[in-house]
């Protein structure tokens, strides 16, 4: 490890990854350890591949009468994969279970133009039951950049009812020069058993993002947020950021967490960007949020679970798995993993449901 990069590391007091647990990072087997989740996968299908539209971030949620509703971004395949940044929008569907055919109900949030937050796109949602009420985490933006994206919150009495547009932001970025300066996005939740609202987010740092020696630019990490009810104030820890592959070298990064509370820990999955790859998912976990353990496999490449046709010049993904969320049961157990990868039908994208046996 670079010796600079590693006193800095220790003198900003970022406990990403705490000192007596660096020996994983500076000592791991690239190999890598198959995790419990990556065993027990079973790969099923894909789901809700639309004519006309890009699929894309599935989040699903088991409602009280058994079936399964998944909040999931979709945009005009006219706009091609980059269309997410500037015209993405929240879509609504609902299945009698997890591998059974979901049905399009409703767009719930569509970009509302010029003038606000998330003026130009809506998009990764995560949906969460939270005091009797159901939270819809996702990010907007204002000028189809990476640079205004906001995380923000929605919050609606039924899964059916009416989730309005937050007038302003659940979290915004850090100072000019601060790790996240750049934007807050990608939000991983948890409501932890003393009370405390945990909002996990991904960010950047601009100067690093538009450095020209990054291939992948920037450095994505995570940050941590709590607050003492469900829509805030969320206060960011003065630790952050909590998860930081950058001290490894090589510009190692991850995306996509999705934060689950189990076995009296957080549990983490997530993609992969560098620290084993960037085809495969990525499992670690945590007592408290802030020391994480060594990453294992969490899942595959595409290829490992099904065939596909060779890749199309316009699908620069294909063949990667992103967006991991799980679909828990009403005891807080993981029973889905859905994942998103284009593809498919209309050579576009759209969520893949695998079972946990």
């Amino acid at each position: 490890m670079n010796r600079k990069i590693f006193l800095k590391y220790l003198a900003t007091g970022a406990c990403a990854l705490a000192v007596a647990d660096m020996a994983w990072a500076t000592e791991r087997i690239r190999k890598g350890k198959y995790s419990w989740l990556y065993k027990h996968l079973q790969p099923l299908h894909r789901i809700l591949e639309e004519d006309g539209y890009y699929v894309w971030g599935c989040s699903p949620i088991l409602a009280d009468d058994g079936k399964v509703h998944v909040f999931y971004s979709r945009w005009d395949a006219n706009k091609g994969m980059g269309g997410w940044l500037n015209g993405s929008e929240i879509c609504q569907a609902v299945a009698d279970n997890a591998e059974a055919e979901f049905k399009h109900l409703r767009v719930v949030l569509k970009p509302r133009g010029p003038d606000f937050w998330d003026g130009t796109t809506c998009h990764n949602p995560l949906i969460k039951k939270v005091d009797g009420k159901y939270a819809l985490f996702y990010m907007g933006n204002a000028n189809k950049k990476t640079n205004t994206k906001r995380i923000g919150l929605s919050v609606a009495d039924d899964l059916y009812g009416d989730f309005r547009h937050p007038s302003k932001p659940l979290l915004l970025p850090g100072p000019t020069g601060a790790w996240d300066d750049h934007c807050t996005t990608n939000p991983a939740f948890v409501k932890h058993p003393n009370g405390k609202y945990y909002l996990f987010y991904k960010s950047w740092n601009t100067e690093e993002y538009e450095h020209p020696k990054f291939a992948i630019k920037g450095n994505r990490k995570y940050g941590l947020a709590v607050a003492d009810a469900l829509e805030g104030p969320y206060i960011k820890l003065s630790v952050n950021p909590v998860i930081d592959f950058s001290v490894l070298g090589n510009n190692e990064q991850l995306e996509d967490a999705y934060i689950w509370w189990e076995h009296h820990r957080f549990n983490l999955v997530c993609r992969d960007m560098g620290y084993y790859g960037d085809r495969k998912g990525i499992i670690m976990h945590s007592k408290t949020g802030l020391e994480w353990s060594k990453p294992q496999f969490a899942f595959d490449e595409v290829s490992h679970y099904i065939s596909q046709p060779p890749k199309p010049k316009h699908l620069s993904k294909y063949g990667r798995f992103e967006r991991p969320q799980l679909l828990l049961n009403h005891d807080g157990k993981p029973t889905h993993l859905f994942l998103t990868t284009q593809g498919g039908k209309y050579q576009s994208s759209s969520p893949f449901v695998m079972r946990i046996r």
